[in-house]
């Protein structure tokens, strides 16, 4: 290698420069060029022996093997695998739901606003294809959205007068049936199983008369302050959702668009296309389930109506509105028409009642929820109790009516992205549900 020290890359000697007088007489004359060539030759020749000083040096390094310790790094040589992992795992989950925490915290604590903006999108879920109907023959969008809106609410309007004008009439039969009904009770408690005597009874009407005046006198200045806020809330939200439906059905997609463009470049195209996924899941869903409500609310009526009970079509409202709480609304509202019967026929009546409700709920929940919803925007029953759970922890009756419309939206979206970055996806969920390896 040093060899070549001596010879440049033309294989001259660079000592020797053929540009150099050959004879000393011409040294005289030009021996301030031979200077120069000196110092030339003398800079080129240290810089060759420093390239191959420094080659020299780079093929004689020896090569050290990295000290490895499996998953961990050096810092990290002493912690089991098994725990760092747990401890990767553990942080990450720590602050997705630190997030969740303060995301539903935020939602909450803004409940006023972002309650009626996720009521104003199940009812654009429901409303939107009629929209789009009236766009496709030629009706300008937003003239399309305001008819579906004002139409929409002259039908809620006129449906609760006519059950508040239904209530009025049937109050003073009510009334009095409920007086013959209690008469039915007591003689049922006092002949019946219980065999209670009339002192026993007497005492358990005093009781509940007494706790009925406790209450009633524990209302306090601040407590009529609080429901008056509830009723201005409530008034406030009606606004928001009226106003809100109608930009959603008018320029939704601009909308969206909007929201899209927010996220960085490389993100919008999962995000737009889980966008899509939650709608069409959202929209299956919100129909579904008014397809649910109405066979609830019609099968009730009939069990109701053959049973003689008053006030059948606002039991039958009532039924339709709660069966939007998938697995609890509808049960708990048929619990009053049992309640209902219980006070106006009697206790035998009241357990057919029960008996129709449960009927009816087997009918939904075997039937109607598989065929109607399908697995597209299907949560396991577990997942839904859950739901509501929270729903109702966090926005009482408001949190479980959206609860489980979330919770369909966040199924598909996930279901989606789960896909998108794993084309085994279908095979690995089937083999799981089947308890077979993948």
């Amino acid at each position: 290698m040093l060899s070549l020290v001596g010879n440049d890359a033309e294989g001259r000697d660079p000592v020797k420069d053929e540009s150099a007088p050959t004879s000393a007489a011409e040294e005289p004359e030009h021996g301030h060029d031979a200077e120069e060539t000196d110092d030339r030759r003398t800079e080129r020749l240290t810089h060759l022996l420093a390239q191959q000083w420094s080659q020299l040096r780079s093929e004689r390094r020896p090569e050290v093997e990295p000290f490895r310790t499996g998953p961990s790094n050096f810092s990290r040589a002493q912690v089991p695998w098994g725990l760092d992992l747990a401890a990767a795992w553990s942080w990450r989950l720590i602050i997705i739901a630190a997030a969740a925490l303060g995301t539903g915290w935020v939602l909450s604590y803004f409940a006023v606003i972002t309650l009626p903006l996720v009521v104003a999108l199940l009812i654009t879920a429901l409303a939107a294809p009629v929209v789009r109907g009236l766009a496709d023959i030629g009706v300008p969008r937003a003239l399309s959205a305001g008819l579906v809106v004002v139409l929409g609410l002259a039908t809620v309007i006129g449906l609760l007068t006519f059950v508040g004008n239904q209530v009025a009439q049937g109050a003073s039969d009510l009334a009095d049936q409920v007086v013959v009904g209690l008469g039915e009770i007591r003689r049922w408690l006092k002949d019946g199983p219980i065999d209670a005597s009339d002192s026993q009874i007497n005492d358990w009407i005093k009781s509940a008369q007494e706790s009925i005046t406790e209450r009633s006198k524990s209302i306090e200045v601040a407590q009529l302050t609080e429901f008056g806020t509830a009723i201005g809330h409530v008034f406030a939200g009606f606004f928001i959702v009226l106003f809100s439906t109608f930009f959603f059905l008018s320029d939704g997609h601009r909308i969206w668009g909007w929201i899209v463009r927010v996220f960085p470049r490389a993100a919008r195209e999962n995000v737009d296309s889980s966008g899509r996924v939650a709608w069409i899941s959202l929209t299956q869903f919100v129909r579904a389930t008014v397809i649910v409500a109405l066979v609830d609310a019609i099968g009730i009526m009939l069990g109701a109506l053959a049973l003689g009970l008053p006030l059948v079509l606002p039991i039958g409202v009532l039924v339709f509105l709660g069966a939007f709480v998938p697995m609890v609304g509808a049960a708990v509202a048929g619990l009053v028409a049992t309640l209902v019967a219980l006070v106006t026929v009697g206790p035998l009546q009241a357990l057919i009642m029960l008996g129709v409700v449960i009927a009816v709920q087997q009918l939904e929940g075997h039937v109607l929820q598989p065929l109607v919803m399908g697995r597209f925007v299907s949560v396991h029953p577990l997942g839904v109790i859950v739901a509501i759970g929270c729903g109702v922890l966090v926005a009482g009756i408001a949190g479980a009516l959206i609860a489980v419309p979330l919770a369909a939206v966040g199924n598909a979206v996930v279901t989606h992205l789960s896909r998108l970055n794993d084309p085994q996806y279908d095979a690995a969920v089937d083999a799981i549900e089947s308890d077979q390896p993948a």
